[in-house]
């Protein structure tokens, strides 16, 4: 049996939302969203219930906020509140309810009055909370004189109406004692994150291929010699992989061969050599100091570096002799390469993250200390590398440490796994995710992924960004679309997703394969290349373009107001985006073929953004720029996958006014 200590409250809360996994792992937000909070609240009987929706910042000692939540569905009990998020930080957020002790014997004395029944007895009792708040704050001045006004009341009706004000309502609701007050469990978090981690472009370069003489490795100065270009592009993140020393042993050759030439600069991602290890710069790409200027650069640019965290070590790094007790070992106590069977990787090394006799404490604090050393340099973007192949806890950790330190710091989690660990390692702390999107080509499957991702509970925790091709895929689409299926892809990538990304040789139809793979030949994760960045067929300009018509459109600035609408071919992609308020309402249309001109009727959905069958309303196609005055559902279009693969419209309503029609939307 169960001992009764005290009596349990009446008060039921249920069904939280948004909540991840019973509140298990915290939601994600940016500065300046407004959160707003679901539960179903109630209680036996008909007594009146307040409930409170409560926030605070997670690492201060200030008080619980309160905002007193609304009914939005009485005959569910469903309650509504909301708050401001107004810090890159993490809040904290819960309900309490509690009964309404005054009010509820308000209402029902106020029902006997009104129906013409003699209440003394309840006079009193209204006269007894009374006196029971005040024996509580043992002072109170207008509560004082409000007894003493019903002391002198003449009538039942003098006494109803002193009990009746609305400020005495309030008093008593403020003042409550709350004894039956029940709180949600456990407590919820969000972490709000800076604007850019929901709303970025990507731009991935090797800094080893910026330059122009053939065989030289370009430095940080050719890097920043190419930010103007870049700059104009519409980018706004440069993503640079591993900027550290390049190990010598076992180092890989071109297209990834197990022997390297004399002059083959090896792979990046093998880190550590004499020149040192996560800490340093590798020597052919210049100084720390240069890395620092270029970094210094692209912030007067209005762009950010991000810098790429990939944990593994070179036979030659410092680590390895310095914390032999920090990597995986064999029986026979020699370190083991990094292995995906059959493959294996004998110029790199892994960490052991349960490494024994406490030697992973300071393992996971060293990685801390790589990070902070990059975060003080000014760097707050971080792509990591495969972390599914790494410790889960490790991250969680990790992420959550360094965000105290720096809560402006974004994480990627560059992840191409099973569905399950990719969506761990959003709930655990990363900013950002890899998608299967550079695998998703037709209708059906981009429309039931892209609801998931952006509809489903995952949009409180998982933000997609899109990469439409990484130094490791080339997907089939780029490779057989060429030209046509680089634009297409790219409208995709920039209108589908508020953050997205390329890596560099994208915007000039890059697509020389490996045959029979989805891997570039002659990469440059294993050479130095020499690129003219403008080379004939390039779509430089179209890139420029839809970034400048995402800029200009604050609806493509948001991840979570996806919507699919009806386009009658199976070739054809239509959905929309709108500002919540609707003042900014954008509708995508894209040949998913590269190889042939589409045409499909689409049905406009203007019930949706309260336009009547006989309204006119304006489609203004900000690739084109035609403008179409359009009233109904209809609307037909012709895609030419060589010429325009997609459109994007902006859609503005007509306003009658005295005047005649204005045009409102642009």
């Amino acid at each position: 049996m169960r001992p009764l200590t005290a009596p349990l409250s009446p008060l039921v809360i249920e069904n939280v939302k948004p909540c991840v996994d019973d509140g298990k792992f915290p939601i994600k937000r940016v500065v300046g969203d407004t959160l707003t909070v679901t539960a179903t609240i109630f209680r036996d009987g008909h007594a009146k219930i307040v409930p409170l929706l409560k926030y605070k910042e997670k690492c201060t000692d200030q008080a619980w906020i309160e905002v007193e939540m609304v009914s939005i569905n009485p005959g569910l009990d469903l309650w509504q509140g909301s708050f401001k998020l107004e810090k890159n930080t993490r809040y904290l957020y819960t309900i309490e309810a509690f009964t309404d002790i005054y009010y509820s014997w308000l209402v029902d004395a106020t029902k006997k009055f009104d129906a013409g029944q003699d209440i003394p007895s309840d006079l009193l009792e209204g006269q007894q909370h009374l006196e029971e708040t005040l024996d509580r704050l043992e002072e109170n001045d207008y509560l004082s004189q409000t007894l003493a006004m019903l002391s002198t009341a003449e009538s039942q009706a003098g006494q109803m109406a002193i009990f009746s004000e609305q400020r005495l309502k309030d008093f008593m609701k403020e003042h409550s004692a709350r004894k039956d007050a029940a709180t949600f469990e456990p407590t919820l978090e969000v972490i709000v994150d800076r604007l850019q981690a929901r709303y970025s472009a990507w731009y991935e370069m090797f800094p080893r291929s910026q330059g122009t003489v053939p065989g030289q490795s370009g430095t940080f100065a050719d890097c920043k010699a190419r930010l103007p270009e870049i700059k104009r592009m519409g980018f706004d993140v440069i993503y640079l992989p591993p900027i550290h020393p390049i190990g010598v042993t076992n180092r890989k050759g071109r297209n990834n061969s197990l022997v390297a030439g004399p002059n083959d600069p090896g792979s990046p991602w093998a880190i550590g050599s004499e020149h040192g290890g996560h800490k340093a710069v590798e020597p052919s790409l210049g100084t720390l100091e240069d890395f620092m200027d270029f970094e210094q650069a692209c912030r007067q640019m209005g762009m950010e570096v991000a810098l790429d965290f990939a944990l593994n070590c070179s036979p030659d790094h410092p680590y390895l002799k310095d914390h032999p007790e920090w990597f995986l070992k064999r029986p026979d106590g020699t370190i083991k390469y990094s292995e995906n069977p059959p493959k294996k990787y004998e110029d790199i090394h892994s960490f052991d993250y349960e490494a024994p006799n406490g030697a992973w404490k300071a393992l996971w604090e060293e990685l801390k200390d790589v990070l902070l050393f990059w975060a003080e340099r000014g760097v707050r973007i971080f792509r990591v590398d495969n972390p599914h192949t790494k410790s889960i806890p490790f991250w969680e950790w990790v992420i959550a440490e360094v965000q105290d330190s720096y809560p402006d710091t974004i994480f990627l989690a560059e992840a191409f796994t099973r569905p399950a660990v990719m969506k761990r390692l959003g709930k655990i702390g990363f900013t950002q995710s890899y998608t299967y999107f550079t695998w998703r080509n037709f209708k059906r499957e981009i429309i039931e992924y892209l609801t998931e991702l952006t509809q489903a509970e995952m949009k409180e925790y998982y933000r997609g960004n899109f990469f439409a091709n990484t130094p490791d895929i080339l997907p089939e689409i780029l490779q057989v679309g060429r030209r046509p299926a680089f634009k297409m892809r790219f409208a995709l990538a920039a209108t589908l997703s508020s953050v997205y990304g390329i890596y560099s040789s994208y915007e000039l139809g890059e697509a020389a394969a490996i045959e029979g793979k989805e891997e570039y030949l002659n990469s440059e994760k294993y050479e130095i290349k020499v690129w003219d960045w403008d080379r004939p067929g390039n779509i430089k300009d179209y890139i420029a373009l839809i970034n400048k018509i995402r800029r200009e459109n604050p609806a493509l600035h948001l991840y979570d107001n996806l919507k699919f609408h009806e386009a009658a071919s199976e070739n054809v992609l239509f959905y929309s985006k709108a500002t919540p308020d609707q003042s900014n309402i954008i509708l995508a249309v894209v040949n998913l073929n590269p190889f042939s001109t589409q045409q499909a009727r689409l049905d406009i959905p203007i019930d949706q953004f309260k336009i009547g069958p006989d309204d006119p309303y304006r489609l203004h196609n900000l690739i084109t720029g035609e403008s179409h005055l359009c009233r109904g559902r209809e609307f037909f279009v012709t895609l030419d996958p060589h010429k325009d693969p997609a459109y994007i419209f902006r859609l503005g309503r007509w306003l009658h006014t005295e005047e005649g029609f204005d045009y409102f939307g642009m």
